[in-house]
């Protein structure tokens, strides 16, 4: 079986509490975008699951991959016999787009499939939850609220028809600990579901929907902030940096290549589609 396990971008990020357990609160939309990696679960050659990656470095050994704990997650509840897998990396590690945590959910969802395990949603995305935060997303993949930190999920209406989006990966990395390590958690202040459901996405911004971590993170990057600038001059009509970063996307109006983007922003990584 083969599946795509696609990225997502954050339209919208507030840091609103830091939990006593050391964890952090927030109020975020997620939406997926078609920047795809390539899996491949078949049966296994020998008696053991193996995990072959390849494309993109990623640094992790195979065992410790999310998608290893994926199927070990699964395996720990359902009697599955083990499998081969294979892993095409395309989407950017570091870059805020969830890539990692997509392959483990696409794996949850293959497996699913594959071995006739008759799982709801709810229920991988439970499983999903005990991987990483970004994870149980993927499961439903389609644009959803995410609450508390992250795993709580109910679905948001975001009409992006006849967009399109560009989404930029500079050659800098940002970890999860230092993003977080300087923000301020607050209220956002406004209605997020609201005002995606009835602003223009050219008003976006003025209404106040924003990344927090931009905060903490275009000071140290200001390559990263450069990257948003430049999208802006481009003619986005809404850019935001995703997630805890390094990657920005630029929401535009209009038809845009990632020939054009790359042109402007030399040495990125670049994705551009229709929405």
């Amino acid at each position: 079986m083969i599946v795509f396990p696609n990225a997502k971008i954050n339209i919208g990020l507030y840091i609103t509490r830091k939990r006593e357990d050391g964890y952090h609160d927030i109020v975020t939309a997620m939406v997926p975008v078609d920047w795809c990696d390539i899996l491949e679960i078949v049966p296994a050659r020998g008696e053991e699951t193996t995990l072959t990656v390849s494309g993109r470095d990623v640094a992790c050994p195979p065992d410790k991959n999310l998608v290893m704990r994926a199927y070990r997650a699964v395996a720990e509840r359902y009697d599955l016999p083990p499998v081969d897998i294979y892993l095409r990396k395309i989407i950017p590690d570091g870059a805020g787009l969830g890539g990692g945590s997509a392959d483990a959910s696409f794996t949850i969802k293959a497996l699913n499939e594959l071995f006739h395990l008759g799982l709801s949603d709810a229920t991988m995305a439970e499983i999903a939850s005990t991987i990483g935060s970004d994870c149980p997303f993927f499961i439903y993949n389609r644009p959803m609220l995410a609450t508390g930190t992250g795993t709580t999920m109910e679905p948001i209406e975001v009409d992006l028809h006849g967009y399109s989006v560009a989404v930029v990966k500079p050659d800098v990395y940002v970890s999860t600990a230092e993003a977080y390590g300087g923000c301020h958690p607050r209220q956002s202040g406004i209605d997020l579901p609201q005002v995606l459901l009835t602003t223009p996405v050219a008003k976006w911004m003025e209404a106040g929907v924003k990344n927090d971590f931009e905060d903490t993170v275009f000071p140290r990057h200001p390559a990263i902030a450069a990257v948003k600038a430049t999208l802006q001059d481009l003619g986005a009509e809404y850019v935001a940096m995703s997630g805890s970063g390094a990657g920005v996307f630029g929401i535009f109006g209009r038809d845009i290549l990632a020939d054009e983007i790359a042109k402007a922003l030399p040495g990125t990584d670049v994705y551009a589609a229709k929405l």
